[in-house]
Parts: structure tokens; sequence; C-alpha cells
């Protein structure tokens, strides 16, 4: 290349001015070069944790490089950086399409000197970790939903009567007909005269949902795939039990208790630590430990999630149901594709149109037998759309608190 261009100069200027000449300016992108070796001084602006489908803002500046800069941000699978490049100052959003956790490396900047005739990249070095949550922000749009009593029943904290119950609610007289384990001896001694707690009935009740990570919840789902919705729903769950004031916990299974979380107060933030990052195995679900892990705990209200795919495929959930039936209140909610029954009310063009209609009926009509067993058996079912699922879920929920059958 360099011999090529000192031909190039000889053939219009003499061959020592030539090479004079070349020698200025291979020295002078030199020192272009080196005065942008450097360290450009890159802060990046980016929040560690993100929801599943939610865009987040990512600045990355270089304010103290010398020269041109020339930002880009590496993108990860799974994740969308729009745009991914930018002149000094790069402000994108970064929008992550799976949950869990991942490495995002740090951005590259390549320099350009003043003189526009060198250049040096510094490459991303390293890396952070981005933790991918489900949808948390429409959780809480749900929650702020059932405060303002507009998602079923009234959402507002539920208190219970008075008596002798655990929820202290104040201190008066003592009469005679108070029960003497409950004389406040503090209050008693510094009014001179005695005292009893007055506490109210618990009402609050347990909430737990048992979450199937077997092989059937790895369909895909548009965006999504059935464990992801399911999770969402989860969430929602979670963040409407502690928004009434109900105690929610989580267990997570296939062929074996992968994640468990027992129900207690305020507990929406450790059921989504716990689940946030699961990934569906290859296995069947072994419903009947999942369900034995919850059966002789306190009576609850107990959501399963799963997918009612057919009758044989459901038949150890069916089989398991009535151990849980008989102490919980029970509900089975499943995510519907709304792609089959598009293909069932759809009129086929092609052959191969009337098979996958033909199929799709058969998965209906498979489904609607599992829904209609699983009622007999004590369960209520939910059915929805990927993006009506974690309402519907919210709303059975509530409306199973409402009726007071916890």
């Amino acid at each position: 290349m360099l011999l090529a261009v000192v031909a190039a100069l000889a053939l219009v200027l003499p061959l020592p001015v030539a090479l004079l000449g070349l020698v200025v300016v291979a020295a002078a992108t030199v020192v272009d070069a080196a005065s942008v070796r450097g360290d450009p001084g890159t802060s990046r602006q980016f929040h560690g944790i993100l929801a599943r489908g939610v865009p987040t803002t990512l600045e990355v500046d270089t304010a103290g490089a010398a020269g041109q800069a020339r930002v880009r941000q590496p993108v990860p699978p799974h994740f969308v950086v729009e745009p991914a490049e930018a002149d000094d100052r790069l402000k994108a959003m970064v929008t992550a399409g799976r949950r869990g956790r991942h490495k995002l490396a740090d951005p590259a900047v390549r320099l350009t000197g003043p003189l526009g005739l060198g250049r040096w990249y510094h490459g991303a070095g390293g890396q952070s970790e981005v933790s991918v949550y489900p949808d948390l922000p429409a959780a809480r749009r749900l929650a702020q939903a059932v405060r303002q009593g507009k998602l079923g029943a009234d959402g507002r904290r539920i208190r219970g009567p008075l008596g002798l119950g655990t929820d202290f609610e104040s201190v008066r007289e003592y009469v005679p007909d108070d029960d003497v384990r409950r004389i406040n001896w503090r209050a008693t001694a510094r009014l001179g005269r005695p005292m009893t707690n007055q506490y109210r009935i618990d009402q609050n009740r347990d909430v737990v949902c048992l979450v199937d990570t077997g092989r059937l919840m790895a369909a895909p789902l548009g965006d999504r795939s059935l464990l992801d919705a399911a999770l969402d729903a989860v969430t929602a769950v979670a963040v409407v039990a502690e928004e009434v004031g109900d105690r929610c916990g989580v267990v997570a299974f296939d062929t074996e208790i992968r994640r468990e979380v027992r129900p207690r107060r305020a507990g929406a933030s450790a059921v989504l630590e716990a689940v946030f990052d699961l990934e569906p195995r290859p296995v069947d679900s072994d419903y009947e430990l999942a369900f034995t892990a919850v059966a002789r705990s306190k009576r609850s209200f107990v959501l399963v999630i799963t997918d009612l795919l057919e009758e044989s495929a459901a038949r150890p959930l069916l089989d398991a149901v009535p151990i849980l039936a008989r102490r919980h209140v029970v509900a089975v909610a499943t995510v519907t594709d709304p792609g089959v029954a598009e293909l069932v009310g759809t009129a086929p063009s092609t052959a191969f149109d009337v098979y996958a209609a033909a199929v799709a009926h058969d998965v209906l009509e498979g489904r609607a037998l599992v829904s209609a067993r699983l009622a007999r058996a004590g369960a209520e079912v939910v059915e929805a759309g990927p993006d009506a699922f974690s309402a519907a879920c919210v709303s059975t929920y509530l409306r199973a608190k409402h009726r007071a059958r916890l």
C-alpha cells in the first residue's frame, strides 16, 4: 500500500519530494492517533434492573474525550438497543426480550484525532450484570386499579371484628368480662388502673402460586413464552396481595421443587426475586409433589399456573387437584393462544389450512374437557390470552377473597 502511494506521487512529483511528503503525512497520522490514545473517560448511566418488554433509557457520555468520538453499545442476545451508536453522546432505549440474568458489555468508543488522520479504538473492556424481571410495571398498574376499586372486588384492606385475634388495635380500660391474658401491665402500672389490649381478628389469608416450569411451559406465545406469561401473572398476584394485606408465597416446580417462598406479609419482593430467572426444563412436571408441599399448610388460596394442553398430558394434574381442593381454595390458570382460536374461526383456503384447523379444533376440545373435569374436582379454571392473563388471575383471586371462601 505504501509503495503504491509512493509510486502515485512519483508520477507527479520528484521522487525525493514524494518521499518527504509521504513521511510528513505518516508522521502527522501517527501524532494524530497518539493524541486520542488516552482513556476517553466514558460514563454510562443505565439502571441494571429491567422489566421484560419495557424500554429503559441508556446514556453514554464521552464529554472528556479528545477529538471526535463515535460511541457504540454492544447488543447482547435478546436485547434491542435503539439507536446502538451515535457521535459523542449516545442516548438510546434498551428493551430486554428475555427474563433472567444477562451481561451487558461496556460501550466501545472510536476516537478520531483533531486532524482527521488518525483513529484509536477503545474496546469494551468489561461488562456489568443486568437483571431482567417480569412485567413489574403492569403488575403495579393492576395494584393501583385495585386500590382505586376499578378491578374486581374492593381492594381496600379488610379489617376483621374485634375479638381474641392477633392484630393489635388499641388499649382501653379493663372490664370484668375481659380475658385476663390481654391485660397490659405496663399501661396498668403507668395509669394506676387496670388496662387491657384490644385486638382484631385477622381475616387476611395466605396466597400461594404454584408455577409449572416443565416442558409444556416452553411453548412460544408471540413475543414471550408460556412461562413468561405465567411469571407476569405471579408478579401481579403477589403485588396485589401485598396491596390488600394478604400473605403471598410461591412454589415453582417440575420434577422437583425448584424454588419455594413461604407465604409472608409484604412478600412481593421475595416472590419476584425467587422466580424471575427461571427457565422451563424439558421434563414432565410432578403435580402431586408440588401439591403435597402445600396440602397440609394453612387454608389458602392456591393458584396453579400450567398449560392445559389436552387430557392425557393433564391427567397427573386432574389426579392431584383433589389433594388440594379438600383443604384449600384452588384455581387453575392457563394461557390461551389467540392463534389457535383464529385457525378455527378462519375459513381455510388450502389443504394445509384444513389440517391446521382440525388440529386446533382438537386442542380446544381437549382443553374444554380438561377444564370441565377440573371444575368437577373443585377447582376454578381461569383461561385468558397473554395480554389479559395477569388481570384474569388477579380478578379470580379478589373474587375468592371477596366471597370469604378463604
